[in-house]
């Protein structure tokens, strides 16, 4: 069974530090590029950071130097360790395949989890 479980949200002030975790299923982690999106409201969802099997990095340039993403191979799994958080960086974050996984044509998506910074 293909899931994706996003965790690690949480309330942050403005300077803080946050770290994500996303446990994927065995099959799609190990052949694919992973990737963390961010979803605010009444915008598209938008990739932040990426990492192909053999850890190459991609970051946007609004969380280059601030993100890091990294895999587990052991544990399936795909972290994004946040630092010097900002309020822009507020939202509900992703991780998935790149490009998504599709199931039946359709996209399939974890729950998220919900980050907010703010004062």
């Amino acid at each position: 069974q293909v899931q994706l479980v996003e965790s690690g949200g949480g309330l942050v002030q403005p300077g803080g530090s946050l770290r994500l975790s996303c446990a994927a299923s065995d099959d799609i982690f190990r052949t694919s590029t992973m990737a963390w999106y961010r979803q605010v409201p009444g915008k598209a969802r938008e990739m932040i950071a990426r990492i192909t099997t053999g850890s190459i990095r991609y970051y946007v340039d609004s969380v280059k130097g601030r993100f890091t993403i990294s895999r587990d191979a052991a544990k399936s799994s795909v972290d994004l360790q946040m630092n010097s958080l900002k309020t822009e960086d507020t939202g509900v974050y992703f991780c998935n395949t790149v490009p998504a996984i599709l199931i039946n044509s359709r996209e399939l998506w974890g729950k998220g989890t919900q980050v907010t910074v703010s004062s």
